[in-house]
This record gives structure tokens, sequence and C-alpha cells, in this order.
């Protein structure tokens, strides 16, 4: 039998029964296809329906994932149509269940894979795709060491990139045809996954150290040099390498990391909010994070970064940041301090007096002493925001702005309802997970919840529409306005944080502000008449376009 043609086989240029018969005669497909023809419209209705024939949450991954390889305008009409319905599903938390099956239920390729073993090949990897300098607009890459909260699973987190690419495209309008999806396998330490004769991946525990970098350094030396405007997203590296990647090489190439800086801009977006009610300024704050990894200290670095835009120094802002991780509040004294959290670090001999509970100062004593007016949680350690805890941050502000994010719901520091309760309604509240109303006390309080899909794809379709060489905490700290602008959080229980159900608009927006921002800072390479048309313009639309005959 011969061949498919070409047009039916590649996800970008395939529409399947919504081909006319005049694209059919053109295209040599009469006779390929059933005698119907579709509109897009129809098409979508038609897919919805089959996707909702599955109760099973990764049922429905599983369809999603093979009509986006058989028809990306299809499945990404459906995304817009039903985006924060299907969010879940592409994405976080379905996906983390996708990943553990990733290589026994292998489908189709949609990514490009690197090795540890072969950083020679970085340069013909990305060359054989047969794109130009100007073809890519964005590249989403992970390492795969830390996938939400399921750990490290090696050549299997490739999916981690291809969903957030698919978010990207969904809510903010980027071409798919302009994104690439990228996993570096550098082994792994899963040694359940080393010992599945099933395993598509490198097998052997994960390289760290000189080669681990050297292939960093090839990436993103190959990255900007091949796609030379493409953001380089970078998604669920370990805690001892995403900070410290970001950190040494932020100022040479476009570089963003969504689990720091996106998790720390969206918390930021809150604490605006939050800072309309209370009437005060970051100037003001006094921040502790219970939960010192990367994400944590992301959002310390981005609140820091506002109260030195407050007209705070950057020493007066750190001294505004008390860090707590496992071993307590994080001192100078502490043996193998991570890099991370070195800046933050409180002199041991000014809290030498501080209770300690087996030689720890924890969470309790830390509130006690600080009176923080802001308190984040993540930690994943579950009700460790206790109502001695609570009380105890009430007693010393009166509307403190309380943040437990850690997900899923069994991990979390502390429901909403208990934190209201226990601060007599007082508490500011958003959380990581989607959580219902709370009744108390003749108000019904919303719970905004701390999606960073509010803010990366419109900070990245700001990036690509204003050429930014890099990511400015100017821009991250204008994306945190641009999402906390979208809600009034000022009558009694409003949200601090707007819901995700229209994240195109929400995403033109933010957008807009760190275009604007990125032209402020001097990192912009395109300046526009009109940057609310230019965001318009640029945001891809799931449409069927003319085919040239082939």
């Amino acid at each position: 039998m011969s061949e498919q043609p070409t047009v039916l086989t590649d996800p970008l240029t395939n529409r399947g029964t919504a081909f006319t018969r005049e694209e059919r005669a053109a295209l040599g497909l009469v006779g390929r296809l059933p005698a119907a023809v579709e509109t897009l419209d129809q098409q979508a209705v038609r897919a919805y329906g089959q996707l909702e024939e599955y109760t099973d949450d990764l049922d429905k991954y599983i369809f999603l994932d093979q009509l986006h390889n058989r028809n990306e305008v299809l499945y990404y009409r459906l995304l817009v149509d039903h985006l924060s319905e299907l969010l879940p599903i592409v994405y976080d938390p379905t996906v983390g269940e996708a990943i553990k099956m990733w290589s026994r239920d292998y489908r189709l390729s949609r990514a490009v894979y690197l090795s540890v073993d072969h950083p020679e090949e970085v340069r013909a990897s990305f060359e054989t795709l047969g794109l130009g300098a100007d073809d890519i607009d964005l590249i989403v890459v992970s390492d795969a060491e830390e996938i939400l909260g399921i750990g490290d699973w090696g050549v299997n987190g490739t999916d981690i990139s291809v969903g957030k690419v698919a978010v990207y495209c969904a809510a903010a309008g980027i071409d798919p045809a302009r994104t690439l999806a990228v996993n570096l396998d550098c082994g792994t330490d899963n040694e359940a996954l080393l010992n599945d004769p099933r395993y598509l991946g490198n097998r052997h525990a994960r390289v760290r150290g000189e080669k681990y970098d050297q292939l960093i350094a090839e990436y993103l030396e190959v990255a900007s040099d091949v796609f030379g405007k493409a953001l380089l997203h970078f998604e669920d590296f370990g805690p001892a390498n995403a900070r410290r990647i970001l950190v040494e090489n932020a100022d040479r190439y476009r570089i963003f990391n969504d689990d720091m800086q996106g998790t720390g801009a969206i918390v930021t977006a809150a604490i605006v909010s939050g800072l309309k009610v209370t009437e005060q300024t970051f100037a003001d704050m006094r921040l502790v994070v219970y939960g010192a990894g990367t994400a944590g200290t992301g959002m310390a670095d981005q609140i820091s970064a506002g109260m030195v835009r407050a007209g705070l120094t950057p020493e007066e802002a750190k001294d505004r940041v008390w860090l707590i991780d496992i071993h307590g509040l994080v001192t100078d004294d502490m043996t193998d301090l991570p890099n991370y959290q070195q800046a933050y670090a409180r002199a041991a001999a000014d809290v030498k007096d501080w209770k300690r509970v087996d030689g720890k100062i924890g969470l309790l004593e830390v509130v006690t002493r600080v009176e923080p007016t802001i308190l984040i949680g993540t930690s994943t350690d579950h009700n460790a925001f206790t109502r001695e805890v609570i009380e105890a941050v009430g007693a010393g502000v009166d509307r403190p702005i309380i943040l437990p994010l850690s997900n899923p719901t069994e991990r979390i520091e502390a429901m909403p309802e208990d934190v209201i309760t226990w601060s007599n309604g007082k508490a500011l509240v958003a959380t990581g997970i989607p959580v219902a109303p709370v009744e108390y006390g003749g108000t019904t309080y919303t719970i905004g919840q701390g999606n960073n899909a509010l803010l990366y794809p419109g900070l990245g379709l700001g990036v690509i529409v204003s050429g930014a060489k890099h990511v400015t905490d100017g821009m991250l700290l204008a994306a945190a306005d641009a999402v906390a602008s979208q809600v009034d959080p000022t009558p009694p229980g409003a949200s601090l944080l707007p819901p995700v159900e229209n994240l195109r608009a929400s995403s033109a927006t933010v957008a807009v502000a760190v275009a604007g921002q990125a032209v402020q800072d001097g990192a912009a390479t395109i300046e526009h008449d009109n940057l609310i048309q230019a965001v318009q313009d640029a945001m891809w639309q799931p449409v069927y376009r003319p085919l040239d005959a082939r």
C-alpha cells in the first residue's frame, strides 16, 4: 500500500475530515478520508464528546496526547475552549501519573533528547531539525531530577517539558510550530527505572559535577546560537542545580526558571493584592518562609526585589527574610548550607538565645520572635501551620498574609478554613491547590490559587514580543503587578488572585506589562508603537490556515 501523504502524518498540517474537497484533490488526498467535510467547530465538538467518554484522568491525558500527535490545531482548539478544565489533565497533577508510565506506554516522541554521555551531539541534535535561527521562540528544557512532587524520573520526565509548552501555547497563544521541548538525559537515581527493562533513558546513576555542568554549558551555548531569539525555560531541575544555573547564566542568556522565578512572581502577585488591603508597601514587610528549597527561596528573591523597589537597600531587604528548612531556622553556622540559602542565613550570634527543640529553632519560635507580616509554606509538611502558629502570627500583625502553598492537599501546611477561623477572619489567604470558598462570620472567603499558569505564559509572550535579551527582576515584578491588577481584593472575603477561567486574556495583560517593562529596563530589542495591538497580533489562534499544494 502506498504511504500516507505527509500532510496527513504531520500534526502541524493534518486537519483530518476538515480538508475540503478542493484541498483533497490538490494535496493528493482523494480517497484517503471519509466523504464528510467538517468544520473545526464540528471537530472540536466531536473530540470533546470523545474525551467525556473517559472517566479516568490518565485516560483523558492519553486521549489528548494522541490528538496532539495527530492534529495540533484541533488539540489546541480543545484546550483553549476548555482551558480551566483541561489544564489539570495536560499538566499538573495528571502529567505526573503519565510520567511514571512514560517508558512503558511510549507512543511518539515530541522532544529533543540530549545525553550527558554525548555532549558533542547537542549541536547536531538541534541542527537536524532543519529549522532556521528565526524559527523558534521558546524552548522548555528539564533534566527531570525534581518532577513536581514525585522526584527523579529521568527520561520519563520528557512530558513535563511537552506539557509546559502546551500551556504556553494554549494560555498565551505562542505558536506551537515555534516551540521545542527538550529532555536532558543525565541518568537517574530512580532504581525502579534503572531496573525496568522497558526504561528508555540512560541506564546509569544521575551524573553530577563537571560532566553535568559541561552539558548545561553546551546546551545554553548551542541553543542560544542556533535559535538566537528563543526564551530558554528551565523546568523541574534539582535544588542543587536550579538556582545555581539561573544565577550563573541570567546575564548571558535569555533564561527563565519557572520553579524559582515564576513561582516567586505569582506569590508576589498575591502579596501585591494583600498590600492593597493592609495599605502597606513591600518596605513594611517581614517574611518567614517555611520550606527553604529552590521554590521557597525563589519566592524570597522576588519579594526581596519588591522590597528594594519600595526603597530598601538589598541588605535591608535580606535582613527582613527568615528561612526555615528541615534543620530549623537557617543560620550561618550550619554546615553544608546550600548555595541558594546562604544569602538569607541569619547570624547565629543574633539568635543564640532563641528557644530550641531537638536542637532546632522551629516555626513557632520564629513567628513569635519575628512577628511576620507574611508567612509562606512550601515545606510539604502537612498541618505545620498549627492553631498556635496562626494565633502567634495574628498576635503580632493585624492582617497577616498567610500562604500555605504546598500541594497536593495531603501536604498543605494548613487548610484555609482553619487559617481563617484561627485568625478570626483577619488572615489574607491564598493556596497552591484549588479550594472551595470558606464561610466564616457571615462572610464568604474566596481562596485564590497560586497557579503559575496565571503568569509564566504571559511573561513568555512578553519576552517574545519585546525581544528581551534577559528576564529582569523588573519584568517579573511587572508580571506580578499585572496578575494582581485583575482582581479587587478589598471587599471582605475577596480573592487575592484571579481565577484561571480566562487565561488567554490574563496572559495578554501580563505580556503587555512585561514587554513594556523590558523597554524601561533596557532589555528590549523590539519596540512597538502600540504594545496592546502588538501582543494581540503575536497571539497564535488554533484555526486552520491555507496549505500549499504538495
